[in-house]
């Protein structure tokens, strides 16, 4: 197959840990052929296909902090002409990632097979997607009124306040039964009443960690990450400190992500992670879930090649379909 990665710019990569880079490794071991841009790069003119300045990629084997790809020259290629698209852009889900869903949306209309399907990228914002599934939540509070917030937290004494566009922990704040600065934090992180909120309650349970739960066409991956938050902390979130321990899933964890999963895989959600505190769960993340990485360097789950095998059979099923 030939696959084409819409990502962040190659030279951020860290591939010791990006999940992007193991399944292009995966890819490549399989014999695969990968190309990459950026969102920017993707364009559509009027009776043509919606198309993206393209850089065919190899990967040279090198160890951090060499340079681990090499590129060809930028070439423009409709991106139905790929066997699979790999949207893996990482959030902030703003203004311009709805854009790229729309490009997207318009290249699959034109035979593109993409991954994660834009249009269930643009239908299930990660914080928001909870709403669907109320059983398996903990209670939760999304608004931009600070008077339903302060009733909130007068109701729960212990919540996180966070923004709806956050990753990696980005802008969470923790808010005790004092209601220390709770003022300030929602005009800090609701600008005023400008910006949409959402307030949990807080689960104790984190000091076990935040877990990554990967579902990947709709069955769960036999491995979650814990992710434990340093001393003084709330956020379990590797990029804000936490620290990564795979553990085999739990019965409890398992059947809440099949009944999510068998839900939302045939919408299109090849991949999801979720984050599950406790017993409850806090978001559901689809635009680039990670922590392949993690899980695959503390145990014998190839959490990649589980990715690829559903891949390659997502792409033969559609690449059928439309024969």
């Amino acid at each position: 197959m030939h696959l084409l990665f819409i990502a962040d710019p190659l030279e951020t990569f860290k591939t010791y840990k990006d999940t992007t880079f193991a399944m292009m490794r995966e890819a490549v071991q399989r014999g695969h052929t990968l190309s990459a841009c950026q969102p920017c790069d993707v364009l559509w003119r009027s009776g043509q296909p919606v198309s993206a300045e393209v850089q065919d990629i190899t990967l040279t084997g090198a160890e951090e902090g060499a340079p681990w790809f090499a590129t060809s020259d930028v070439r423009t290629a409709p991106l139905r002409d790929f066997d699979a698209v790999l949207m893996r852009k990482d959030p902030p889900f703003d203004a311009e990632y709805l854009y790229a869903t729309h490009l997207l949306e318009q290249a699959e209309r034109e035979g593109a097979r993409v991954i994660n399907r834009a249009r269930a990228l643009r239908d299930h914002p990660e914080k928001l997607a909870v709403m669907e599934f109320q059983p398996f939540i903990a209670p939760t509070l999304v608004t931009r009124q600070a008077a339903a917030i302060r009733a909130f937290h007068a109701e729960h004494g212990d919540i996180i306040i966070k923004p709806l566009d956050g990753m990696g922990g980005m802008g969470i704040f923790r808010v005790k039964a004092d209601g220390l600065n709770l003022g300030s934090i929602i005009e800090q992180v609701g600008a005023n009443g400008a910006t949409t909120l959402m307030a949990q309650k807080f689960l104790p349970e984190i000091e076990a960690g935040d877990k990554r739960v990967l579902i990947i066409d709709g069955e769960p991956v036999p491995y979650a990450l814990a992710r434990i938050p340093q001393a003084g902390e709330v956020r379990g979130n590797l990029a804000a400190g936490g620290r990564g321990v795979a553990q085999p899933l739990s019965e409890q964890d398992r059947a809440t992500a099949r009944a999510i999963g068998t839900v939302l895989a045939p919408r299109g959600l090849l991949l999801i992670g979720l984050d599950i505190i406790g017993s409850s769960v806090t978001e559901i993340n689809v635009t680039s879930p990670t922590c392949f990485q993690e899980i695959e360097q503390q145990t014998d789950c190839r959490v990649s090649a589980l990715f690829m095998d559903a891949l390659e059979r997502c792409a033969r099923q559609q690449a059928g379909a439309s024969g």
